[in-house]
């Protein structure tokens, strides 16, 4: 049985935690962060889905990109799946985006294309757990919810002396009721500030390995700092040994050295990322080359395996490499790749482990419209819509470097917000000048901000 905060010891002054947290909040906190200005529900929502498991620090540009290309839910709701998914690339844990674009849809389908302002409608959607929703609920409309993340449950464990696993059923409930005790506390104006607070403290200074005990506003009452047991709180995951599966995925190039992807099903491990094909070894690979492929596996060349590790079971996977002559049927969920469109692809699984001479070509070579000369090309869509798609045609290297020096001058000089729909038309407008039309003046008739 966990065990319940200490009961030898005074108990921990509630009101104090809170008051402390939040003084501390208003002299050390995050008061900057991009989904703060503005805190709509939409922002909320979209930063706490990619702050799950993934770095502050990490998740800020991938924000930036995404609210580009998908500024309001019903655009995002909108969207297909792969335009999703290929915003989410990089950032990983992809079950994610799934979950917010299909929750995206269902806002759209049962609550009007809002965010719905209720724990249970919320809790509903997929992707959002108790913590998530509270997140939002506190964050974005102010309301009265606790959260439970992992940053929190390491600092309510320590502060607490709760032992046990936290993401034991009979741990977590105890730190809910916790966390649900103190939320209840906060001063209706401070609830966003306080929701912050936790995270920021789990973050910057209750740490999982090192904490800075002596910098942390809470250290006069926590239990595993008298005790001197913050290395061993909260208790870690009991370990446990994973099976072990293999396979065998197949990289097969064109004679235009283009790799074939297939799209994975709805369902299970990279669902519907595009990977290498991949099956198990023997016969089962063997009947789907021959169905699928023109050429043949003899002499193909066996690369390193890669190993991948999933919560239920380890996966070894075997790759094999082979130019073939084509394709014998066309599907869907097959499809050739050059070098230059995997980033507008969207992510692959089991690519990142290959030596990258193994998928890429050549580089690309454009005529650039900006230098009159042929260039090297760019390595990815850098913009949306039919304008990234011409820059990425027309553009080389060295013009767009050029034209990222610019745009960094006119937002300077004229104190411009990409975050604002008038300014990103304009920074568009200049962008076609510069890179097209050779009239990179100023933007006339733009009055700067005062």
């Amino acid at each position: 049985m966990p065990r319940q905060p200490n009961a030898s010891a005074k108990p921990a002054p509630e009101h104090g935690f809170v008051a402390r947290l939040l003084h501390w909040f208003d002299d050390h906190g995050r008061h900057d962060l991009p989904w703060q200005h503005p805190r709509s529900p939409y922002r909320v929502w979209l930063s706490e889905i990619m702050l799950q498991q993934t770095q502050v620090a990490t998740v800020i540009p991938y924000f930036h990109r995404f609210l580009q290309h998908f500024p309001t839910l019903p655009d995002l709701a909108a969207a297909s799946n792969d335009a999703v998914m290929a915003q989410w690339a990089g950032l990983g844990y992809y079950a994610r985006a799934r979950n917010l674009h299909a929750a995206a849809k269902r806002c759209v389908a049962e609550h009007g294309g809002d965010l719905p302002h209720d724990f249970d409608a919320l809790h509903d959607l997929p992707g959002i757990g108790r913590s998530t929703a509270g997140a939002i609920l506190s964050q974005a409309w102010n309301d009265p919810f606790a959260i439970l993340d992992g940053n929190v449950k390491r600092v309510l464990s320590r502060y607490h002396g709760v032992e046990g696993f936290p993401g034991l059923p009979a741990v977590e409930k105890q730190l809910w009721a916790i966390a649900d005790a103190q939320a209840a506390l906060v001063p209706a104006a401070r609830r966003a500030d306080y929701t912050q607070a936790q995270m920021d403290l789990g973050a910057t200074v209750c740490s999982r390995s090192r904490p800075a005990c002596v910098i942390c506003p809470l250290q006069e009452d926590c239990v595993a700092r008298r005790e001197g047991r913050t290395a061993e709180l909260p208790t870690a995951k009991p370990s446990r040994v994973l099976p072990e599966r293999e396979a065998v995925a197949l990289l097969l190039r064109d004679k235009q050295q283009r790799v074939l992807l297939q799209k994975r099903p709805d369902t299970g491990i990279w669902a519907q990322l595009w990977t290498l094909p991949q099956a198990d070894a023997g016969s089962e690979l063997q009947d789907w080359f021959d169905v699928h492929v023109d050429g043949s596996l003899e002499d193909a060349e066996e690369l390193p395996v890669l190993q991948h590790t999933f919560s239920h079971y380890k996966l070894h996977l075997q790759v094999l490499s082979r130019q073939v002559h084509g394709l014998r049927v066309e599907e869907p969920t097959l499809r050739w790749v050059g070098a230059a469109e995997l980033s507008v692809l969207g992510p692959q699984a089991n690519l990142r482990e290959i030596p990258q001479p193994r998928v890429s070509a050549m580089p690309r070579t454009v005529f650039c419209q900006y230098e009159q000369r042929d260039a090297e090309g760019l390595d990815f869509v850098p913009y949306p819509g039919e304008l990234g798609q011409r820059v990425f045609n027309h553009i080389g290297k060295p013009a767009w470097t050029a034209w990222l020096a610019h745009q960094t001058m006119l937002i300077n000089e004229n104190r411009l917000s990409p975050r604002k729909p008038e300014h990103r038309a304009l920074l568009e407008t200049e962008l076609v000048k510069f890179l097209f039309e050779k009239d990179a003046e100023k933007p006339a008739g733009f009055v700067p901000e005062a």
